[in-house]
């Protein structure tokens, strides 16, 4: 994790520099697999899954015998956190629910808004390097709460060609039980296009690597919404000596850990902070399983002292982070002046690892950025905003005139005709 002090303005986009994605090459990887998948469906699913996972599967949909099985492999200890972490994630999502929007905005012209459910949704869960049962809470509880009349979940099967019990037991925890083993950007294409087992849905939700995301991109231009391109996970530590280096460097390794690609930042205010920092890393990492992935991460990973507040957090809104744990003395003034975060964490016992988990937001974030123009996951994402109106005899009497000035000085003669023929058949009524 190399260090950088003070850097200019001019050097910021190179000093905190993400990890390159290849996007032409991995395209070039991504559209064959979407183009075989359209054309074949389920053979193709199953070529792919021999291909990249190494594994022969007979039956893409896992089995209900399969759910029921995961019942039993599943720790009792794990099974009380998941329904710890679903009681607060269905909590705070539930509370996101906005009422019918209902309004007179002039005598006679009322408009309205509605929320409705995406009919089809599908929940992409990675599975490749570590099995995120947490994402089936994150991504499935809102879409039932929303009340999406189908979901579909896919992720990778394992070299037996099973699920991950936790996987399973989550989906089936929270009523999913349409599951596809299928990872990739196959498994993007398959619930994009729909294949014999596979139903085609109308947005598709989850993080994966640099083919996942780049199919998601691809499946945009076939018609199927999706949730943000969320690609390799981030976080930037903001602190200063009111801070604890050790719980710093914690966070700091608990994205590293993530994966090669991820990327981990520390913005601080002393040279002397960042080395405590530093060294607590070094030691914290010997410990940890994945170590060779987490080493790995931090080569793209930088320390930056900046000394003054304001250009600190300048800096900050500039690398706009996916996850960004602010802990400094004036933590109020910092958190306010944020406005490019994907989730922002807060004081010293506030972990990056809560809300990936449990304290009840939601951990499908925007990463490489996008937290610029995009929001993470919450209950809107799986709901259309739907506006009406309805103007009676009075309400296109005050309104018609002002309609009819506008679409004439468009030269839209149709749209004043449409207010004008309205206009003197009420006259002609009296």
């Amino acid at each position: 994790m190399k260090t950088i002090i003070n850097p200019s303005r001019s050097e910021w986009e190179k000093a905190l520099k993400r990890p390159v994605q290849k996007t032409k090459e991995i395209g070039k990887i991504v559209k064959p697999i979407m183009r075989k998948v359209k054309r074949s469906g389920d053979k193709a699913l199953k070529k792919f899954a021999l291909e990249y996972d190494h594994v022969q599967i007979k039956n893409l949909l896992v089995s209900l015998d399969e759910i029921k099985q995961a019942r039993d492999l599943v720790d009792p200890q794990l099974k009380e956190a998941i329904a710890s972490a679903k009681k607060n994630i269905e909590k705070f999502h539930a509370a996101q629910v906005t009422p019918e929007l209902k309004m007179e905005v002039m005598e006679g012209v009322t408009c309205m808004r509605r929320s409705v459910p995406i009919q089809r949704v599908g929940l992409y869960i990675p599975g490749g390097t570590a099995p995120l049962f947490s994402t089936v809470l994150m991504l499935g509880i809102p879409a039932n709460l929303a009340g999406c009349e189908e979901i579909v979940l896919s992720t990778p099967p394992d070299k037996h060609g099973n699920i991950h019990p936790a996987i399973l037991y989550t989906a089936d925890l929270i009523g999913i039980d349409k599951i596809v083993k299928a990872g990739g950007a196959q498994a993007i294409a398959a619930m994009t296009y729909g294949t014999e087992s596979v139903p085609k849905v109308d947005k598709i939700f989850g993080p994966g690597n640099q083919y996942v995301t780049a199919a998601k991109q691809l499946a945009v231009k076939k018609g199927v919404a999706i949730d943000m391109p969320a690609g390799p996970s981030e976080v930037l530590v903001y602190a200063d000596e009111s801070a604890i280096p050790a719980f710093v460097a914690a966070d700091l390794l608990s994205q590293a850990e993530h994966g090669v690609d991820s990327q981990v930042v520390l913005v601080t205010n002393t040279e002397k902070f960042a080395k405590k920092v530093l060294k607590e890393v070094e030691a914290q990492l010997e410990s940890l399983s994945r170590k060779d992935i987490a080493k790995r991460a931090l080569e793209n990973s930088v320390a930056v002292i900046m000394g003054h507040k304001d250009t600190a957090l300048e800096l900050i809104n500039d690398y706009a982070p996916e996850h960004l744990i602010i802990c400094v003395e004036d933590e109020e003034e910092a958190v306010n002046k944020i406005i490019n975060a994907g989730s922002v964490f807060i004081g010293n016992y506030t972990p990056e690892s809560a809300g990936d988990y449990a304290s009840g937001t939601n951990h499908t974030l925007p990463t490489y950025g996008y937290a610029r123009n995009y929001s993470g996951v919450s209950l809107d994402s799986f709901f259309k905003k739907i506006t009406y109106q309805k103007i009676t005899e009075k309400g296109i009497q005050n309104l018609g005139q002002t309609i009819e000035i506008m679409a004439a000085n468009e030269l839209l003669d149709a749209h004043k005709n449409a207010v004008t023929l309205r206009l003197k058949y009420l006259k002609n009524k009296k």
